[in-house]
């Protein structure tokens, strides 16, 4: 059953905002759609909804404890999660620890490569022409941020990956790589927004060497690997039995 909600706000790939009594909260509703190559390829998984809300919360208590700011106020039911309304940033910030991807397809190094330093990466959130990487000067050109915000949001990006990279060490797992969403509520203050699952990181087993065997992410479903929701199970596993 569906929670009582306002008018629908926003429909994304893999999300649905909604409108609450309350004009500083939204509810988001977490689809089982699975997509990829920007939704060229699309599918519906049972379950991934709620598995990737249930992670998401997890992962968002564990951070507002360590005192990194959010939008998470609440997880209402299996796929329903309560937040703070922000105005997003239309930009996608990729923090590399682990060479994988895309950073694998356009450069030299070796997939598997652990990089010397976190890599910040921009990304221009446009589906018309495919989120195009950007450099520090493009994001200025565009007007989206000015050159403190980008060095508060390489901050944020920078303590997020920190915890989290402990986060996942305590639970036998590797954080290859994540993308984070921000945005700024009415105070002004920079939130992380959106979810952190399967679903927007690069997650591997620490005990598994096999290269397609240690992957519980999206890259199963990306990559044809099959165990999609086997993986994402996995993941939510060890945080239940390590978080409860």
């Amino acid at each position: 059953m569906e929670p009582s909600h306002g008018s629908l706000l926003y429909e994304g790939k893999a999300k649905r905002v909604f409108e609450t009594n309350n004009p500083d909260e939204l509810l988001v509703h977490f689809k089982n759609d699975a997509t990829a190559f920007n939704a060229k390829k699309h599918s519906q998984l049972d379950g991934k909804g709620m598995l990737n809300c249930k992670i998401s919360s997890s992962i968002f208590r564990y951070l507002g404890k360590e005192g990194v700011p959010t939008h998470f106020l609440d997880e209402i039911q299996d796929c329903w999660m309560l937040a703070r309304k922000v105005e997003v940033i239309p930009l996608e910030i990729v923090v590399r620890n682990i060479a994988s991807g895309s950073l694998c397809r356009e450069t030299p190094i070796v997939d598997g490569t652990e990089l010397s330093s976190p890599l910040i990466d921009f990304y221009y959130k446009d589906d018309r022409l495919g989120d195009p990487l950007l450099t520090e000067k493009r994001v200025l050109l565009l007007g989206l941020l000015s050159s403190s915000q980008i060095l508060e949001i390489e901050t944020l990006s920078l303590m997020v990956n920190t915890f989290l990279k402990k986060f996942f060490i305590g639970l036998d797992l590797l954080l290859v790589d994540f993308k984070l969403e921000m945005g700024l509520a009415r105070n002004g203050k920079l939130l992380v927004a959106d979810e952190i699952s399967p679903d927007t990181c690069r997650i591997w087993d620490r005990n598994i060497e096999d290269k397609q065997d240690r992957i519980l992410d999206k890259d199963r479903f990306r990559n044809d690997l099959g165990g999609v929701m086997e993986g994402y199970s996995e993941v939510f596993r060890r945080i239940n039995e390590a978080y409860s």
